[in-house]
C-alpha cells in the first residue's frame, strides 16, 4: 500500500465524507484518491482558513470533515482554528504535509517546520506522527480523538513518511 493509500483508506474508515484540501506537492497523490471518491464532497480552498470555516459548516450540516493542507498553512488558520472550532467545540480532522524538518531540500519550509509541532502543542491539538505504513491507523484514531473531545486533532506527515522504503 502506497503511503497515500494508506491516509486515504484511514479517511473511508473513519467514515469521512467531506473534504477541502489546499494543494501540496505531497499530498498530491491523496488529493487524486478525495477527488474520484464520489463518497467524499471534495472542495479544493484557497486559503486554509477558508477550508477550516468550509468544515466547520460541513460538520454542523452532518459531515464528517477533514482538511488536508501542508503545515505552512497551519499559521494562517489559528484564528479560525481557535475562533470557530475549539470555541464551539467543532471537531476537524487535519491531515498535514509536515515540511521542514531533517532532510528539507527548500530552506524556506524550515522555519515553519520547526514551529509546526509548538504551535499544536500550544493550542492543545493532538497530533499523530506515524511511521510509514502506519497513517491508516493514524488518520482513524485522530478522528476519534477529534469526535469524542471535539476539537481539532491533526496527523502529521512528514518527509521519512512519503519516502519510498
Amino acid at each position: 500500500m502506497t503511503a497515500s493509500l494508506a491516509i486515504y483508506s484511514g479517511l473511508k474508515h473513519a467514515g469521512i465524507d467531506f473534504a477541502v484540501s489546499v494543494p501540496c506537492v505531497n499530498l498530491q497523490e491523496l488529493l487524486v484518491l478525495v477527488e474520484e471518491d464520489p463518497d467524499i464532497i471534495h472542495l479544493p480552498a484557497t486559503r486554509e482558513e477558508e477550508g477550516v470555516g468550509l468544515c466547520a459548516g460541513a460538520w454542523m450540516g452532518g459531515r464528517r470533515p477533514a482538511l488536508l493542507m501542508q503545515n505552512s498553512g497551519l499559521g494562517n488558520c489559528i484564528n479560525a482554528l481557535a475562533s470557530l472550532d475549539m470555541l464551539y467545540g467543532i471537531p476537524l480532522l487535519m491531515i498535514i504535509s509536515h515540511r521542514g524538518g531533517k532532510g528539507e531540500p527548500i530552506a524556506g519550509q524550515v522555519p515553519m517546520g520547526g514551529l509546526t509541532i509548538p504551535l499544536l502543542q500550544t493550542l492543545n491539538i493532538p497530533y499523530k506522527t506515524p511511521a510509514r505504513g502506519k497513517g491508516e491507523e493514524a488518520v482513524v484514531a485522530s478522528w476519534k480523538e477529534a469526535r469524542e473531545r471535539r476539537c481539532p486533532a491533526s496527523v502529521l506527515l512528514d518527509l521519512e513518511y512519503w519516502r519510498e522504503r
